[in-house]
């Protein structure tokens, strides 16, 4: 039986799993080894985790998690896993993980929009190529923290819709001081951005925020999939709550650059488990 395991920096989803057959699933907060060192994530692992999860030596732990992308980083995350669990660990990038999780053994082009953003094409083992994301500060289009940075600064320059603004501060019981202060204070800014993009969601019938996240999405698609000059040979898929919340949206902008999106879905888990299972 493995451990398989699926990271944002939002939120981890984790399984046993014998077979296809899950036998302990958990959740966990979001593990980033750029925002936190391996003390911090053992941490995490061994207090949030269930005991079932601890209760015996299982044959591998699979580690697909946003901030994976070198060697580096990976090995934070291993070393933290290996002293965990006593048991061998593979560590790979959250998009490695989407790709595995959307196409499992198929080709195509996979891309992540939740509280980051990214894309692939994959040959349906491996990346074989990939626009960098970037980053929530240098990238990320089409994300939740892209979203919540463009909202707040409308907020905070005073852009944005009177009502959307006033309502938003009412409801998270906020200031524009406290507003810079959570999320240059915080210890996952990009987690505090797409948490606040949220609100969002509840108001996209105001011109503005369809315009907001239309906009969002055309950044993603023309400074991301239209790099990959091939692209309309390829079926594409995405993962994210920010792809599930915005789902319209998204399809329609989609369709104006005669992209067909195969799937959207709002976790990887169900296809990474079939790919293990594949690929014993």
């Amino acid at each position: 039986m493995n451990i398989i395991a699926e990271s944002s920096s939002t939120r981890t989803e984790w399984v046993v799993v014998d077979g296809t057959n899950v036998v302990e699933h958990a959740f966990t907060k979001g593990i980033n080894p750029f925002f936190q060192t391996r003390r911090e994530i053992s941490h995490c692992i061994r207090l949030e985790l269930p005991e079932a999860f601890f209760k015996k030596r299982w044959d591998h732990v699979y580690f697909y998690g946003a901030g994976c992308t070198n060697i580096d980083k990976k090995r934070i995350i291993e070393a933290s896993l290996i002293a965990q669990f006593k048991t061998p660990v593979t560590v790979e990038s959250d998009l490695l993980g989407a790709a595995r999780g959307l196409l499992v053994n198929q080709e195509g082009i996979a891309c992540i929009l939740g509280t980051g953003s990214n894309s692939c094409v994959y040959d349906g083992t491996d990346i074989v190529r990939n626009i960098t994301s970037g980053g929530f500060i240098l990238g990320d289009e089409g994300s939740g923290s892209a979203l919540g940075k463009l909202f707040l600064g409308d907020c905070l320059k005073n852009l944005a819709p009177r009502y959307l603004i006033d309502e938003f501060y009412e409801k998270y019981s906020m200031t524009p001081d406290m507003v810079m202060t959570a999320v240059y204070s915080s210890p996952f800014p990009n987690r505090s951005l797409s948490t606040f993009s949220f609100f969002l969601s509840e108001h996209l019938d105001d011109e503005y925020v369809e315009s907001l996240v239309r906009s969002n999405f055309t950044s993603f698609i023309e400074r991301n999939i239209l790099q990959y000059g091939n692209y309309r040979d390829y079926q594409i898929a995405f993962v994210g709550s920010c792809a599930c919340l915005y789902e319209p949206i998204l399809r329609d902008v989609a369709s104006q650059y005669d992209m067909s999106i195969s799937k959207i879905v709002r976790g990887s888990m169900p296809g990474l488990i079939q790919y293990h299972n594949d690929n014993q």
